[in-house]
């Protein structure tokens, strides 16, 4: 898909990349809902084609819904680097005799390598850290048995053995990754310009490449898409049914909310000191934002667990600590659009407020702060969305009775529910795909 965006002359390059991002909208146990609502004697086949798949659960079912879900990060990094790789790389080695093979993997392959790492990279601490997918599809990955060892059984030893078991797991992804790519050099030694060359032509190709991402977009966009338009027609049609779902909504964004501005607050002065303060403290300290998001779900809340039950009991179960994990576990979110708005402020308008006399302070909150609004705004808006759809910090630190959107669609769905967790289920996508728009508006005023 990224080769036929960025290498041929295929249409609708925009509509393809926009579709392809699409499934980013779509969390993984929204998408384990869909496989799940296809087959079965009350699938959607079986109930409109009298036909009855057999249903998709277990290991490949947890395989399909994740992989529908994260190839839009393989895609996202290998277009990425298409778009930067210079292709006359790729004329010198056809001068030289090589066939499209050799140029594939040769040429193409050991440059692609540091995207396919990275994007290897964030679908496997994804996938080890998923929670909602392989427990609505009943298989037993790592954290699927930590969360039942946790809610289960008396001994929560083991589920803590569980939870560094799978934290060493993730941590040896990305020292491996480190260590793979720690002596590769790719750079060109020119002038650095990446020349432009006229795109392929695909020409009667052009067929089976529309019906290939006709597949892909298929599987990825449309199913969940066409499968949650189906149960919500299904769903009962009582007012009161409908109307718990803005009132499921406020009760998720009453917490999502002060964990965004609690992130947002945070990621401000750490940026501010990176940008304009850069050091190895600094930068350490940067660094060390994106430690939540890198640990496994499950792991983090577990953490917070022992640390409330051992140290601070009167923060176990409470609303606080959920808020206040959401937002550590967001923090890097928070940190990127925060960091960019710094970067664009140039630094002797604080330079000029020092000689008129104003303090630091004074010149922060006159000079910098209003030009931040709207990256701090940014920050705060995709840390709101990735709390409205988390899933496992609240299984375990939610208090009793507290429920969000993601966990009604879970909980309904597990019962087998499937129309009367469709609602709950689209709004969730209706809300992640504001994220994604987002992103995809910054990238382009970007470029």
């Amino acid at each position: 898909t990224a080769w036929l965006v960025t290498r041929t002359d295929i249409r609708f390059k925009k509509a393809i990349t926009l579709l392809a991002v699409i499934p980013l909208a779509v969390p993984g146990y929204v998408m384990a809902y869909a496989l799940l609502g296809l087959g079965g004697r009350y699938g959607i086949f079986a109930q409109l084609f009298d036909w009855q798949l057999p249903r998709i659960n277990g290991y490949s079912g947890a395989v399909l819904a994740l992989s529908f879900y994260t190839f839009s990060y393989l895609f996202l990094n290998l277009r990425s680097a298409l778009l930067g790789l210079d292709r006359s790389l790729e004329e010198s080695a056809q001068a030289l005799g090589y066939t499209p093979r050799q140029i594939f993997f040769k040429v193409l392959l050991p440059h692609l390598a540091p995207a396919l790492m990275a994007g290897w990279l964030v679908i496997g601490l994804y996938v080890m850290g998923d929670f909602g997918a392989v427990a609505l599809m009943r298989y037993d990955a790592f954290s699927y048995a930590i969360f039942t060892q946790y809610s289960g059984a008396f001994d929560r030893v083991y589920a803590a053995w569980l939870s560094l078991m799978l934290l060493a797991l993730a941590g040896s992804f990305v020292i491996m990754e480190t260590f793979v790519l720690k002596r590769k050099r790719l750079a060109s030694v020119g002038s650095g310009i990446v020349r432009p060359k006229a795109p392929a032509k695909l020409g009667w190709k052009a067929i089976p490449a529309w019906s290939y991402l006709g597949l892909v977009f298929l599987c990825s966009s449309g199913l969940p898409i066409m499968i949650l338009a189906y149960w919500l027609i299904l769903a009962p049609p009582d007012l009161s049914f409908f109307l718990a779902v803005p009132a499921t909504f406020l009760r998720s964004a009453m917490a999502a909310f002060p964990a965004a501005i609690i992130a947002a607050g945070f990621a401000l002065p750490v940026a501010y000191l990176l940008v304009r303060y850069p050091s190895r403290i600094s930068t350490a300290i940067e660094r060390s934002t994106y430690i939540g998001y890198a640990l496994p779900p499950l792991t983090l809340a577990l953490a917070m667990v022992f640390f409330s039950l051992n140290t601070a009991f009167f923060l176990y179960q409470t609303l606080g600590l959920l808020i206040v994990t959401w937002a550590l576990a967001s923090l890097a979110l928070a940190m990127g659009p925060i960091r960019s708005a710094l970067l664009q402020t140039r630094a002797n308008l604080e330079e000029a407020s020092f000689s008129l006399g104003h303090s630091a302070l004074s010149t922060f909150w006159r000079v910098v702060f209003p030009r931040l609004n709207r990256g701090i705004l940014a920050a705060i808006t995709l840390v709101f969305l990735f709390c409205m759809k988390e899933l496992p910090i609240t299984f375990l630190l939610a208090p009793t009775g507290y429920t969000t959107l993601a966990v009604t669609v879970f909980s309904r769905t597990s019962e087998g529910f499937m129309a009367e967790a469709a609602p709950f289920a689209a709004a969730i996508v209706i809300f992640s795909s504001l994220s994604v728009g987002m992103v995809l508006n910054r990238e382009s005023k970007k470029t």
